[in-house]
């Protein structure tokens, strides 16, 4: 179901992969997002190569994050982009951070707090997460993350490790 065009809010979007050439896994998942229905895109940051977060075992990530304008629910939305992740693979295992052909992370949608089984919003690990928090401020820079602050506050405690801007 889609909202009128007077609700069309502003979503985040993190975008990840570590299989299959992940470059060219981002740069396709941005196109079909934008091929979504009722999803148009606002900004979307460079690619950025990151080191896994779990298992160490796993070729490293490229990361970015998108920015769209949308009046699909939250549900709806979160639907689409599983969809997305399974048309490029995506194999949902029992083991959590583990290497991936694509994974798209719903990082805030408009100023909502969404709690419910399947979407929490803002992303819960968004405020520690280098690969999320600097490109995000790259195309959000004045950006109120919601219930958890300004962006470049956020950015300021959280060190850059060894993430690393590819183009």
């Amino acid at each position: 179901m889609q909202n009128s065009e007077t609700d069309l809010v502003t979503v985040y979007i993190g975008l990840g992969s570590n299989l299959a050439d992940p470059a060219e896994q981002i740069k396709s998942a941005r196109t079909a997002i934008t091929h979504v229905a009722g999803v148009k895109e606002l900004a979307f940051s460079g690619l950025y190569h990151s080191s896994p977060m779990g298992p160490q075992d796993q070729p490293d990530y490229v990361n970015a994050v998108m920015a769209v304008e949308t009046g699909l629910p939250p549900m709806d939305l979160l639907r689409c982009l599983q969809h997305i992740e399974n048309d490029h693979g995506r194999v949902r295992k029992a083991e959590r951070w583990g290497a991936r052909t694509l994974d798209l992370d719903m990082l805030i949608y408009d100023d909502q707090l969404i709690e419910l089984p399947d979407l929490i919003v803002p992303h819960p690990g968004l405020a520690e997460r280098a690969f999320v928090l600097y490109p995000l401020f790259e195309i959000a820079p004045q950006l109120v993350v919601p219930g958890k602050g300004n962006i470049a506050d956020l950015l300021a405690l959280c060190p850059l490790d060894e993430l690393k801007r590819l183009d």
